[in-house]
């Protein structure tokens, strides 16, 4: 549960219909992943921000709209999703946001899967690629462990999945 002291903040969905709020999502993960982790940014923007192929979720403060967090849920097809991408500045780090980010992606999935189908439809796989460290929080969120460990882009990985 997010803690009381949390500051007012949205989840906004960003996509190519909305260029501005996508660019926050990107300008977020660079701050992020190649600011702070070092990532090299050919890495960090990858085939599946290319147009068409995924939907950010954007959290941002409600004073000021200032962007603080993100998720990217890629469509690998209609029941299949992957999350990645997921992150928040570190100032807000502390207020359990990145839990609220992954549920927003899952509600998303969920509505969009019934939009499209008009109802409830097939279970909804959603996978990830977590990087060690942080595999205790996505089992939290209801994620499993399918495979070995691996690399990716430099740091060991472990490829996750829920179903919805």
């Amino acid at each position: 549960m997010p803690s009381t002291d949390a500051p007012a903040h949205e989840f906004v969905i960003a996509d190519d219909s909305t260029p501005d709020l996508l660019a926050q999502c990107v300008n977020v993960r660079i701050a992020v992943f190649v600011d702070e982790q070092q990532f090299p940014l050919d890495t960090e923007i990858d085939k599946y921000d290319e147009p068409g192929k995924s939907t950010h979720v954007l959290l941002r403060l409600v004073q000021g709209l200032e962007p603080i967090g993100t998720i990217r849920i890629v469509h690998l097809s209609p029941t299949d999703k992957k999350l990645g991408r997921l992150c928040v500045l570190k100032p807000y780090r502390n207020f359990k946001f990145g839990k609220d980010l992954v549920l927003a992606a899952h509600d998303y999935i969920r509505k969009q899967a019934v939009t499209s189908n008009g109802e409830d439809g097939p279970r909804l796989s959603v996978s990830l690629h977590s990087q060690i460290y942080v595999k205790g929080f996505y089992a939290k969120c209801g994620y499993e462990e399918v495979g070995p460990e691996f690399d990716e882009d430099g740091a060991p990985h472990q490829r996750m999945i829920r179903y919805l």
